[in-house]
């Protein structure tokens, strides 16, 4: 049975990483004493050791202690032994690209799918959908396909920003630019808002926080889910 956690980001604006998820996190990770962190995806080009050091101090505050895919001889040994699984924020593409030169996209799918709890913020959570079409990221560099875990029958768009009326920046919204998506695509795309996240047990999908969500379908105007709405089934 799965058993996710799909967050928009890590850090609200005035709190340290992870603060405002720790008591999910502790209940999210109760059987395990240890994770294993992905750190692929590199915010601001952080070293791998850099990165899972920041969130190994934060898992200790809970008691799990958290080793990086990156020191173990053989990832995939690593995803199949594992007792939890965290992949953190940073681009997508280069997470998505690492993912696959080291052969372990398809099975850390079916690791998850199979109830390994698992843990996604940012890129982390972009990978949890059909595809990565829809991140906000560079593409600094260029994966084999976009195709991703395919943990939920839809696409998200995390750290997901509604436009401003009183600004004077002229470039395209994040609705416009998943309307460019959908020009081309059927995928439904959730627009994450900071603060919120995905609870997934099994098949059943519920948005968490206290942010509503913004639902975007082709050819139909977007809608509002509030907090607590039950999106299993959304295709």
């Amino acid at each position: 049975m799965k058993n996710v956690i799909i967050a928009s980001t890590s850090t609200l604006h005035g709190s340290s990483y992870l603060e405002y998820l720790l008591p999910t996190l502790q209940s999210h990770f109760t059987n395990c004493k240890t994770i294993l962190f992905i750190p692929y995806a590199r915010p601001g080009g952080i070293s791998h050791k850099e990165y899972t050091q920041k969130v190994a101090a934060v898992f200790q505050t809970i008691n799990i202690s958290v080793k990086g895919i990156h020191e173990f001889e053989n990832p995939e040994t690593a995803i199949k032994n594992a007792e939890g699984i965290f992949t953190g924020g940073g681009n997508t593409f280069l997470l998505v690209t690492q993912l696959y030169k080291n052969n372990i996209m398809q099975l850390l799918s079916e690791t998850v799918k199979n109830g390994t709890p698992y843990l996604g913020t940012s890129a982390g959570s972009n990978i949890c959908g059909l595809s990565m079409q829809t991140t906000n990221d560079m593409p600094i560099v260029y994966p084999p396909s976009f195709q991703t875990l395919g943990l939920i029958s839809f696409n998200l768009n995390p750290h997901y920003l509604d436009a401003d009326s009183q600004s004077t920046h002229m470039g395209e919204t994040r609705e416009q630019r998943i309307q460019e998506f959908h020009a081309f695509n059927t995928i439904p795309v959730l627009g994450l808002r900071e603060g919120s996240w995905l609870e997934v047990k099994g098949e059943k999908i519920t948005l968490k926080g206290s942010l509503s969500a913004r639902l975007f379908r082709q050819n139909q105007l977007p809608t509002e889910l509030e907090p607590e709405s039950d999106l299993t089934g959304l295709k």
